[in-house]
């Protein structure tokens, strides 16, 4: 039986300021903070977890806090991220909702044959609006957007590199997953080539955006750090490692995050990719009812609270 990927997991992003960036994803996005951590690689940066109201897998949009200058944009790293809602009342009302909160927003329209819209946070981290017709809201009860209007979830998310071909063997002989169409991207010279994985639609959609004149991306704020995707558990994770060791590729093996397991590797284009387990999620170590209310350590982490803590800025 084919290994298949269950769509995308979450995406980390990274931002220079954490106080506003709570304040603009909880207040005017309207998401919940399911999580309250650190990088675990350096747990002088908070590590901050966007998603709906229970915390699904494929809703999660991260951030690790690192003071660093803005992205410049170009070619070698995830160039938009798209976030589901579902319908066109309700994209409407996001385009006034945003609007009243100062945030400039592109027109609707049809995008790779879905109605759509763009817009940028504060630190111009992109992101489309997308419909998907076939997935349901899972509200959060606390939230300042009206339950019918939160966001269900990631995708799809659009890689921009300078060469299609190292990209779509990566995606297709190693990842499995299907080219199923392509586009021309209005906005610029470039020809956008579209995969699915697992049941498809917009939350399990990659776009790959080929335009070999932009320069290379500069990490930063307003950046992409990497875009992970679904695998079921464990038992299926460990598959993934050996179908990837399989092909030479240098990858991190296994690795612990506690609320669910990882591989990381790079695509030839240089972006990084993770496999994340949909198990044991974000209420592995607090209530569901207080998901992000404190700062969640991992076990391994515990012993070192109080000092973890002291180098952390307050983030309200």
């Amino acid at each position: 039986m084919t290994l298949e990927l269950g769509g995308i997991h979450h995406l980390t992003a990274v931002t220079a300021d954490a106080p506003r960036n709570l304040k603009f994803y909880t207040k005017t996005l309207g998401m919940r903070l399911i999580k309250k951590t650190v990088n675990q690689d350096d747990t002088s940066a908070y590590h901050l977890f966007y998603g709906d109201g229970v915390a699904s897998p494929g809703a999660d949009l991260t951030f690790f806090d690192f003071p660093t200058l803005r992205e410049q944009r170009g070619n070698h790293t995830v160039g938009r991220t798209g976030l589901r809602v579902d319908s066109e009342e309700t994209l409407n009302w996001w385009k006034e909702h945003l609007e009243a909160n100062q945030v400039s927003t592109s027109g609707i329209k049809d995008r790779f044959g879905h109605l759509s819209m763009d817009f940028e946070d504060f630190e111009g981290q992109r992101f489309r609006m997308v419909i998907d017709e076939h997935n349901k809201v899972v509200p959060w009860a606390k939230s300042p957007v009206p339950a019918e209007r939160q966001i269900i979830g990631l995708g799809p998310i659009t890689l921009s590199v300078p060469k299609l071909e190292p990209t779509d063997a990566m995606l297709t002989r190693v990842m499995n997953m299907r080219q199923v169409r392509k586009y021309a991207a209005r906005e610029r010279n470039a020809e956008v080539f579209v995969y699915e994985m697992g049941p498809g639609g917009p939350g399990a959609e990659l776009h790959v955006s080929v335009d070999p004149s932009l320069p290379n991306a500069r990490p930063g704020a307003g950046g992409v750090h990497h875009v992970a995707f679904r695998t079921p558990n464990q038992e299926t994770l460990r598959e993934w490692i050996s179908h990837v060791n399989s092909f030479g590729i240098r990858s991190s093996g296994e690795v612990e995050r506690f609320y669910f397991t990882s591989l990381y590797f790079r695509e030839p284009n240089g972006i990084l990719f993770e496999l994340a387990t949909d198990v044991p999620g974000f209420a592995a170590d607090e209530p569901m009812e207080s998901l992000g209310e404190r700062l969640s350590l991992p076990p391994f982490l515990e012993g070192h609270r109080a000092q973890i803590e002291a180098g952390l800025k307050p983030l309200e």
